[in-house]
């Protein structure tokens, strides 16, 4: 009767005693408890006794992080703190033990819980950044369950630049495994690019987790969002930031590349990403080879009909001359 009432007690004045109180019974605690004297005072307190447990357990952050072990090793964390506690409870039972004493044993209890627990496996199955994964994630002690992944269910803004007229594809597809009974809804935020959820019109829903756009506009510029839900439970939430650049500004863009280029000083040349390192230079000299060849080429050309002309000013006054001797002959003979 003496252990229900301390174990109802030790329910009442610490309802929460992290892994110490997730693996260990309340008639345990009460039986370890009984003993239980304040050096100080002399004063036999079982209060004492569970407040100094909830400092050394509950409040102890390396023994709760300790005990977020992988799914399925919650018995073996049990098995590590009971043996811990167990013999504790066996030498103490029927004496009357100072607080230091307490304190120290259970200190160490604790240190070794730690110590071993930590050696156990950690999830790996939880897929950052986003999104609700109920996959029996790690145990925890605050609770004494475990825990889904405990990412956001929004997941990081993905940008998206597509030319006027071009159509454009959204997938919202996750890397973790999603329930057979899922549902989608696809919103738009014009012209912005936000996660604030007021911002939002829904513009389908279904199971469809594929949105096109045919032909994209100046109207199309925006975010789109998809939020799957599985019931009335959102899993998560994708966003996809549309900028469309119009076919005009497109074109004045690529004639101000090439009249950008032309300015540049000799020797120093931009470099496209994944272009070869000596591309825009071998270019050049390509262009500038080209050209050189057309304008000797013309010149050789020019130097040629210059010499033609001066051999016919040469050879045609002869003729001149010639040709009016003869007239002036033939008139004054006649």
């Amino acid at each position: 009767m003496a252990v229900l009432w301390l174990a109802s007690v030790s329910l009442l004045v610490c309802p929460s005693l992290s892994c110490y109180n997730c693996f260990i019974k309340p008639q345990v605690s009460g039986r370890l408890c009984t003993g239980f004297v304040v050096e100080e005072t002399g004063v036999h307190s079982v209060d004492e006794c569970f407040r100094m447990l909830e400092r050394i357990f509950t409040m102890n952050e390396k023994v709760t992080e300790a005990g977020r072990a992988a799914g399925g090793l919650e018995g073996k964390l049990k098995e590590i703190l009971e043996a811990e506690i167990t013999p504790i409870v066996t030498e103490f039972r029927g004496k009357l033990i100072m607080d230091t004493v307490y304190k120290s044993r259970l200190q160490k209890a604790a240190d070794n819980f730690i110590a071993a627990a930590s050696k156990l496996p950690r999830d790996d199955k939880c897929i950052p950044p986003c999104g609700f994964q109920n996959i029996d994630a790690a145990y925890n002690c605050e609770t004494c369950r475990y825990d889904s992944c405990l990412f956001p269910l929004d997941c990081p803004v993905e940008e998206i630049e597509v030319m006027e007229n071009r159509g454009i594809e959204m997938q919202c597809n996750v890397p973790f495994d999603l329930p057979s009974d899922i549902e989608v809804a696809w919103r738009f935020a014009e012209e912005f690019k936000t996660q604030d959820l007021e911002q939002f019109q829904e513009v389908t829903a279904g199971p469809d987790r594929l949105y096109s756009i045919s032909s994209t506009s100046s109207l199309n510029k925006g975010t789109y969002q998809c939020e799957i839900f599985s019931g009335t439970r959102s899993i998560v939430r994708l966003y996809f930031y549309v900028a469309v650049t119009p076919q005009p500004v497109a074109g004045h863009t690529a004639l101000q590349g090439i009249f950008d280029l032309s300015l540049l000083p000799r020797g120093q040349l931009p470099t496209a990403p994944g272009a070869p390192p000596h591309f825009f230079l071998h270019l050049l000299l390509l262009l500038l080879t080209t050209c050189l060849a057309t304008s000797l080429l013309l010149l050789f050309i020019s130097l040629g009909f210059l010499y033609w002309l001066s051999v016919s000013e040469v050879d045609h006054p002869v003729a001149d001359s010639d040709e009016e001797d003869y007239f002036g002959v033939s008139l004054l003979a006649i």
